[in-house]
């Protein structure tokens, strides 16, 4: 009889196995017995909690945008009911987390955009995770913009985040995640300042300007 509470943390050892086993070997190269000699279980552990090698791809799929939602939403709780841009600069760090730029979570999200193309399940996490961030982005902008700018800034800073993730991941040397934070900042000052008066844009330099004068 298995010990009580041993399920979850069987599975989250066997997910923790499959994200190192796709880095080292790739997804393709990622098969049941090495998924499970990494682990230290055997193959029919595997088939137990997951139902095969395509439950386990999923689960551990499920496991990175459940990290990515928590690190959104934990930022944002923090902020209440603060200005639109703080929000925005949240969505940005929470998808620029540590959880989300490890070397074998970054493997495993390259390889699970490329098999969403052809696996019907995975193509429906990307494709929940797309609408996610975009909602998020757009309700945003529409506090400050209409609609149809918001959408507009919506899709061009979730194709920024997700173009500078993209690049960092397949970069020689990784991802820079202060450099790529900067960039989407850049990008959401631009867009709110076609709509911010100028007694706003000067309240928000005035943060930038302390901050550079402190740091000399």
């Amino acid at each position: 009889m298995p010990k009580v509470g041993m399920q979850p943390i069987r599975r989250r050892q066997l997910i923790e196995a499959t994200l190192a086993t796709i880095d080292e070997f790739g997804l393709a190269d990622a098969t049941i017995s090495r998924i499970a000699k990494r682990a230290g279980v055997s193959t029919g552990i595997i088939s137990h909690y997951f139902n095969g090698r395509d439950g386990l791809l999923e689960a551990t799929m499920r496991h990175i945008l459940t990290d990515l939602g928590t690190a959104v939403s934990e930022r944002r709780t923090l902020l209440g009911d603060a200005p639109p841009r703080a929000h925005l600069h949240a969505i940005i760090d929470g998808n620029f987390d540590r959880s989300q730029t490890s070397r074998s979570v970054m493997k495993t999200w390259l390889a699970f955009w490329a098999s969403s193309m052809h696996h019907r399940p995975l193509q429906t996490l990307q494709r929940v995770n797309d609408r996610r961030l975009y909602s998020n982005l757009c309700a945003q902008f529409h506090r400050v913009m209409p609609k149809h700018q918001a959408r507009d800034a919506a899709r061009g800073l979730a194709a920024l985040i997700d173009g500078l993730w993209l690049r960092g991941a397949l970069a020689p040397e990784g991802l820079n995640v202060e450099r790529a934070r900067r960039l989407a900042y850049d990008y959401v000052r631009e867009q709110l300042a076609r709509v911010e008066t100028p007694e706003e844009r000067s309240a928000q330099a005035a943060p930038r300007q302390r901050s550079g004068a402190q740091s000399h």
